[in-house]
């Protein structure tokens, strides 16, 4: 039974919980079928149309797919429509760019109040750090802030080679990727920015500032980036 005796949240939101975890665990990997809405009934003590709420949600969540007629099955949580999800910035053309990533340091230590603050995380924690830019063509455009609470990336900041990606770090670490949100706004270059990206300091550049979490809704990462949107624009997705 998943009825905890204080728990506020439905019985169809502790059932995607736990199947969420199975998925996190690698005890259900990509491409595995799931058993049947009346399997998983009888497994958790549930109705089956509680269990097909529950496999509904996560579907929403892109961490299922529902194939009529043959079953459930789990997504790749770093496949490339899950990886892109975060990939907004596009040629004048449309062309979607990701870009060539160069990462310009790595650390680690004491979360700083903007950290705590945006990663919900107390004054004792820590936070991985990265700073990278972004290339296209060659062509510096993009210096990004990456901060990541330790504790759910342990020895992040000791491995020599990593991607920036948040969909195959959360796959490799064991987080599952939820929503994300992100505040646009136009401001001045700042000067560490201005030399790497080839602007004058204080020249009009966007900042996005992007939160993303996990499915719990616990913050994973908060990403500050300044882009030269120079031949180039944002494009948001509102479907």
């Amino acid at each position: 039974m998943l009825t905890r005796r204080f728990s506020t949240r439905a019985i169809y939101q502790q059932m995607r919980d736990v199947l969420a975890a199975r998925i996190a665990t690698g005890e259900w990997k990509p491409g595995t079928a799931l058993p049947s809405e009346a399997d998983l009934a009888r497994e958790f003590g549930v109705s089956p149309g509680t269990a097909r709420k529950a496999l509904k949600l996560l579907e929403a969540e892109r961490l299922l797919t529902r194939r009529q007629g043959h079953g459930t099955f789990v997504n790749a949580p770093s496949s490339d429509e899950r990886a892109l999800r975060y990939s907004n910035i596009r040629t004048s053309g449309g062309e979607r760019i990701v870009g060539e990533v160069k990462v310009l340091k790595v650390s680690e230590g004491p979360a700083n109040e903007a950290q705590r603050d945006r990663l919900q995380l107390r004054s004792e924690d820590c936070a991985c750090q990265i700073r990278c830019v972004r290339l296209f063509n060659g062509k510096p455009f993009m210096v990004e802030e990456i901060s990541m609470p330790s504790t759910l990336f342990p020895g992040l900041t000791e491995r020599e080679d990593f991607g920036c990606s948040i969909a195959s770090l959360a796959q490799e670490f064991g987080v599952l990727v939820g929503g994300a949100e992100e505040r646009l706004t136009i401001g001045p270059a700042p000067r560490d920015v201005a030399e790497v990206l080839g602007l004058e300091v204080g020249a009009p550049i966007l900042m996005l500032d992007r939160l993303v979490h996990a499915i719990d809704g616990r913050p994973v990462e908060w990403r500050l980036r300044h882009a030269d949107l120079a031949d180039k624009y944002y494009a948001a997705n509102l479907g």
